[in-house]
């Protein structure tokens, strides 16, 4: 492979066959779910922001409608079965070097289940608007409406 400025940057190109190697970016679904003036927040078990809070989400599988990724994160984050019953936006940047490139949020409606902690949560509940616990990412925090209206503004990459 030799780098090659291709389509406005620098490319990893195969010199033999021409093939370019363009990076997909990574890309999950997020819901806010609310209940009066309560959001449901999920706490990591895992890196980054392991102990933080954040709305359940996670990676769109391949092929896998966004809503529906949404709502299956949801599923097993928290034990509820949710609707994604709107679009608030996309919440671009990637947060660590882990993390996805955009955030697909929604705000979704609880349908049914059990309230439990599951998958990569350690817990789930929710929390008054104005008695919320340590936030772990940006995009939480664009969802809650704590940071600029930023679920449409251009973000800057993480520093490589």
């Amino acid at each position: 492979m030799v780098s090659r400025f291709l389509f406005g940057k620098e490319r990893e190109t195969c010199p033999a066959c021409g093939w370019v190697h363009f990076e997909d970016p990574k890309v999950a679904a997020a819901v806010l779910v609310e209940r009066g003036d309560e959001v449901l927040l999920v706490q990591r078990i895992n890196e980054p922001g392991v102990g933080r809070w954040t709305v359940p989400a996670g990676f769109i599988d391949a092929r896998e409608d966004p809503a529906r990724a949404a709502e299956r994160e949801c599923l097993e984050e928290t034990g509820l079965v949710v609707e994604a019953a709107e679009l608030l936006g996309v919440i671009a940047g990637r947060e660590h070097a882990n993390g996805a490139d955009m955030v697909i949020a929604y705000r979704a409606r609880v349908l049914g289940g059990e309230l439990q902690a599951g998958d990569d949560a350690q817990e789930a509940r929710f929390f008054p608007r104005t008695a919320l616990p340590p936030l772990a990412f940006r995009a939480t925090r664009v969802m809650l409406g704590l940071e600029p209206d930023a679920l449409t503004g251009p973000q800057h990459p993480p520093e490589e």
